[in-house]
């Protein structure tokens, strides 16, 4: 393997012979996607590979894969190594990356403490173009083993659990005549896992074979294009099946797509005879852009409020005077904040220069896409991951070639190269959906802020409750300029807040209900009079968690520390972390009791409730069971816009930035249980929530009124959430945060150390833990190492540091030394998890 580049050269602007001399060996630095925090030489041979584009190379030792990796530098200094590698492939005459992007990453590699290898992965939606594919065939020594043994001595000589060597006889097996399999075909054949697979290579019984390649990912479709002339000069006779092959495409306008030429039932034969005649032609084309089933509602066909055009006049002048300036506009639920964004992208486009549009989950994509399609037609491209990996990589290439001027998508959006970027509009930008909980950890509305400072270009926060963050920054007057719409359009109302205490709900009736009586009269009235509803339980499933009455055991996840979550229509248990599923039990596990009980409520049991209290309504329920990608989304809502659901039940996922205007009444069911977590964010994101989702009240022409219920009526984000006052809640919650030395007054970063063995766990975190006891560190809280609050999860047990500091440039040299000296240690990179500016500390 070749060894780190410490000081990789810059990037030669000069050909290669002014660089050095046609004789002279030319080397390239290249970011891998593996988790060393490294750059790795290789001999350029033949090949001529550009800085920012991507190569194929060779990697390991033994049985060498093949990565696809980005080059970050072009030279002719040898490395120390004698052995140096060389590409094998290019893949691109011109950077996929360009320099801006390329300090991009350089920087989020920094300040994430990421590998730069990984932070590149994640910037490229090309995975598409480039498969990691791995084959297996059997070797001799494996079909010894086969062959010598039956299967039950083949069991009793592997000294392992029955069901591992059940699993090794099963691949050796399916690889007895020889033949080359695929993995995926090989682990879905026999059930084979990774690691029974990675053991059977290390004994030498199988041989591992890379399989990796390019691939066109274009998204091509075939066209029917009919010739009249050389149908009028044809001498051969046309048969009925022929004529009716003609008679279709004449509908199409003499042009019909391939797919729907065979859905109408035409026979090939047909085809095929017209097409040797030269009657039709079959033509390749790139797919047509996909048009939003929704319909949109915000275009630019009213007039601005005093507010709106102040806000637009903000932004505008910065983008004109191509200064870097960032905006914070906070406006009220309803206030027309995406007018504004149309409005500012209409004046970026009229000038001939691009803009990106973040939006935090993909269910507020369609809407979004409807509105941005409405206005600027193809010039909009999406990117996220409900996507295909095909999907994305037009995308991508849409906008790379500049036949899309707008980016909307999900966080990794923000790398979207789009050309002469002006203008970037971070949607909803208080969400947790913008910080990646995997490496690179990056916050996408923080990248937004530097991508745009390397551009000269102008930033909009929009929200209707700021991140204490951002809103700390505006009201300072220090980096941020605060943009406010106090009201909303139409002069409409916000809804009336009503409060129901539960605790008085059960005092009254004597038992714990999930709907209180007052919850139900207003849906009733609702209902009754043609409007709309929607209710918000934020949490998935049927009942929370499975207990035994008789021993008080949870049944909890095999490879996670917490309970299971019954799912009543897909009929198992499901865990909400990593998707371990099992059957739902008859008995206890533990003590064999028949008294199974199942606890607590979720959106699709609250679902089953709604059905027995309104047998008439029309209800539809909007979270992950009946979610599955982008297309579902955008029909079940596109369904409720058109008043074909009259109740909506879910979870956070109809909270935050539909704009429903029939929806009158929304309900709101235990969205205040995060107030008993131990999260120094839980009042700030119960607040959000509460918010959010009472803003989707009174969007129309008629009033809204929200029916809140709470176990914590005194609570101030309950009580400002009450009163819409988010300035108030901002004021005393910063306080709070400023005595506990918490974001935004110091800065925070979670480290965790993993592994699937318990002690080795334990002596990671000692590792650490002694290296910032040995160590002065000014300016700095360390808390731990304590057990993670979810001790174990996806089979590693965990431990985690806290840490708070004053200085972000002090915290990021403390965490970098300490990952340098957990190397030096032997603690691997894979064990440790650095989170800077930690979203979630669990």
């Amino acid at each position: 393997m070749p060894p780190k580049k410490t000081a990789p050269a810059q990037p030669s602007l000069l050909p290669v012979e002014a660089a050095g001399g046609p004789s002279e060996t030319l080397y390239c630095d290249v970011a891998l996607p593996v988790p060393l925090d490294m750059l790795f030489t290789y001999e350029a041979g033949e090949q001529e590979p550009v800085v920012g584009g991507r190569v194929v190379v060779p990697f390991g030792q033994g049985a060498e894969k093949k990565l696809s990796g980005i080059v970050t530098a072009i030279h002719h200094d040898p490395p120390e190594t004698r052995r140096v590698k060389r590409v094998q492939q290019v893949l691109d005459t011109l950077p996929v990356l360009d320099e801006g992007l390329l300090a991009l990453g350089r920087w989020i590699a920094r300040y994430y403490l990421a590998p730069i290898g990984e932070v590149y992965r994640s910037m490229l939606p090309l995975q598409a173009e480039f498969r990691q594919a791995a084959g297996y065939r059997i070797t001799e020594l494996g079909a010894e083993a086969l062959y010598d043994s039956a299967p039950a001595g083949f069991f009793q000589r592997s000294g392992l659990e029955p069901a591992q060597p059940i699993a090794e006889y099963s691949v050796l097996e399916a690889l007895a005549e020889g033949e080359l399999w695929r993995e995926e075909r090989l682990r879905n054949h026999t059930g084979a896992t990774r690691e029974v697979l990675r053991g059977l290579v290390q004994k030498k019984w199988i041989a591992r074979e890379d399989l990796s390649g390019t691939r066109d990912a274009r998204m091509l479709v075939k066209f029917a294009v009919l010739h009249e002339d050389a149908l009028s000069s044809a001498t051969q006779k046309i048969n009925a099946a022929q004529q009716q092959v003609i008679d279709f495409v004449r509908t199409h306008e003499g042009r019909a797509a391939m797919e729907e030429l065979r859905e109408s039932g035409a026979s090939p034969s047909s085809v095929k005879t017209l097409v040797k005649h030269g009657i039709l032609e079959i033509v390749t084309e790139d797919a047509p852009q996909p048009v939003p089933q929704m319909k949109p509602h915000n275009g630019l066909d009213f007039l601005f409020t005093p507010a709106q055009k102040a806000a637009l006049r903000q932004i505008c002048s910065s983008v004109e005077e191509k200064r870097f300036q960032v905006d914070l506009l906070h406006g009220v639920t309803g206030s027309g904040k995406t007018a504004v964004y149309l409005a500012a992208m209409q004046t970026v486009l009229a000038a001939g220069r691009g803009s990106i549009l973040l939006v935090p989950e993909i269910g507020l994509t369609p809407g979004v896409a409807a509105d941005l399609h409405a206005t600027f037609g193809d010039q909009v491209a999406i990117l996220h991951s409900s996507l295909s990996d095909d999907e994305r990589a037009a995308q991508w290439h849409r906008i790379r070639r500049g036949e899309a001027s707008i980016a909307v998508g999900t966080r990794s959006a923000i790398f979207a190269p789009v050309h002469d970027l002006a203008l970037i509009i971070v949607d909803e930008e208080h969400d947790n959906s913008y910080k990646q909980e995997e490496t690179p950890r990056y916050h996408g509305r923080d990248v937004a802020v530097v991508r745009a400072k390397g551009l000269n270009a102008t930033v909009v926060l929009g929200s209707a409750t700021p991140s204490l963050e951002s809103y700390h920054n505006a009201y300072q007057g220090k980096r941020y300029t605060l943009l406010e719409l106090p009201g909303r359009v139409q002069h409409r109302p916000l809804p009336e807040v009503e409060l129901v205490d539960m605790r008085e709900e059960f005092q009254q009736t004597g038992k714990e209900t999930v709907l209180s009586r007052r919850l139900i009269e207003e849906t009733t009235a609702t209902l009754e009079r043609g409007e709309q509803a929607m209710i918000l339980l934020n949490r998935r499933g049927y009942s929370a968690w499975v207990m035994c009455r008789s021993c008080g055991d949870t049944i909890q996840c095999r490879d996670c520390a917490v309970a299971m979550t019954y799912h009543k229509g897909r009929r198992m248990l499901l865990c909400h972390y990593c998707g371990y599923k099992a059957p739902v039990p008859k008995v206890c596990p533990k003590c064999g009791s028949e008294y199974v009980q199942f606890l607590g409520t979720g959106s699709e049991k609250l679902e089953d409730m709604l059905h027995a209290a309104f047998p008439q309504a029309r209800i539809g329920r909007m979270d992950r069971d009946t979610v599955h990608g982008h297309g579902d989304f955008e029909r079940m809502l596109a369904s409720f816009q058109a008043g074909e659901i009259d109740l909506m039940v879910g979870t956070q996922m109809i909270a935050k930035g539909h704009d429903v205007h029939g929806v009158t009444l929304v309900g709101v069911v235990g969205a205040d249980t995060a107030l008993s977590l131990p999260d120094f964010r839980a009042a700030e994101r119960t607040f959000q929530l509460l918010t959010q989702v009472a803003g989707r009240a009174g969007r129309g022409e008629l009033p809204g009124k929200v029916v809140l219920q709470t176990h914590f009526p005194d609570h101030y984000a309950v009580q400002f959430a009450a009163h819409h006052d988010y300035r108030g809640f901002a004021e005393k919650e910063l306080r709070f945060r400023g005595w506990m030395h918490y974001p935004p007054f110091d800065a925070l970063a979670n480290v965790v150390v993993r592994s699937d063995k318990e002690a080795e766990a334990m002596r990671y975190a000692g590792v650490l833990g002694k290296w910032f006891q040995s160590q002065r560190h000014e300016g700095i809280r360390v808390m731990g190492p304590a057990p993670a609050p979810i001790t174990r999860l996806k089979k590693d047990y965990r431990f985690h540091f806290v840490l708070k500091a004053g200085s972000r440039e002090r915290l990021n040299s403390t965490l970098r030394a300490m990952l340098e000296d957990a190397v030096a240690q032997k603690v691997p990179r894979t064990g440790i998890i650095v989170d800077v500016d930690a979203m979630n500390l669990s």
